[in-house]
């Protein structure tokens, strides 16, 4: 698929909101629910994108209509406001340092704009760095769907979060977060921690260290008792700069935390000690 790239400046209400593009009301969620969601594929068919996009639609999504689109049609269908959007959108801070590139998954509204930073954002989650192998995130996309449609029913039934720090409404959900299991891939701590000893020290609940397989597994079970970690990192590629930590449920696909870091020598790719600890406070 030819990459979608815009620029993001500021943290916004949909997440990751632009300061100068079009702020999410709640017309917009209201015009969104009256759409049909056009899914947009990667032109490569045999991609895992497009496998686990296509089977997440298929088998969660049910908040608007939906069809699948090639990215082609993405450009000749933009501008029609009676149509929405799923995409993967290549991201960019232009006020960070090093200004990495990210892949975002993303709801936007049909709008007959130049520029695809000038379509109305609905929603936008943190899906990897643009340079990670697609397999390292390709099979959370269900619990990714899913968690979308729930935050824009959320955003709908409570226009009142529009306006506020959606972050501190989710990271309410951490203090519940310690009566399920844990699940992490080592290489998604922070080097430092990787032991289960050194978790248990830090965060002395049920935690386990599991493949990308069980998490998968856990997901398209809807697992009730399960909260698995989503970090978007470097995973060794050149450019260091964000790294997203989230934890979601398996079952219920609400994030039970959400925070980020810039990468340093002292805070590395990963769940950092620091995570753990807020997360066992549960505030």
């Amino acid at each position: 698929m030819k990459k979608i790239t815009i620029l993001l400046l500021l943290l916004g209400v949909s997440f990751f909101a632009l300061a100068e593009r079009h702020v999410t009301s709640h017309d917009d969620i209201k015009r969104f629910l009256a759409t049909t969601t056009y899914v947009v594929l990667e032109d490569n068919p045999m991609s895992e994108y497009n496998r686990n996009i296509r089977r997440a639609v298929e088998g969660s999504w049910d908040i608007t209509p939906y069809e699948f689109i090639t990215a082609s049609e993405f450009e000749e269908l933009r501008s029609d406001i009676d149509k929405s959007f799923l995409v993967m959108l290549q991201v960019r801070f232009q006020r960070d340092r090093l200004e990495a590139t990210y892949n975002f998954l993303s709801i936007v509204l049909g709008a007959a704009v130049r520029r695809h930073t000038d379509m109305p954002d609905i929603s936008s989650v943190p899906l990897s760095y643009s340079s990670v192998p697609e397999h390292s995130y390709a099979y959370k996309l269900e619990s990714l769907v899913r968690f979308t449609q729930n935050h824009i029913r959320l955003l709908n039934e409570d226009p009142s979060l529009i306006s506020s720090n959606i972050f501190d409404h989710y990271n309410k959900n951490r203090r519940d977060a310690k009566q399920k299991e844990l699940w992490l891939l080592e290489r998604d701590v922070e080097r430092s921690i990787r032991s289960l000893s050194a978790i248990r020290n830090l965060y002395p609940h049920p935690v386990r260290l599991v493949s990308q397989e069980d998490i998968e597994q856990a997901i398209a079970e809807r697992n009730e008792d399960v909260v698995f970690l989503h970090k978007v990192g470097p995973e060794g590629t050149r450019l260091q700069a964000r790294c997203y930590k989230v934890l979601i449920g398996a079952g219920d696909d609400q994030f039970y935390y959400f925070d980020f870091h810039m990468i340093s020598k002292k805070r590395g790719d990963g769940f950092l000690a620091k995570d753990f600890k807020k997360i066992a406070r549960g505030r």
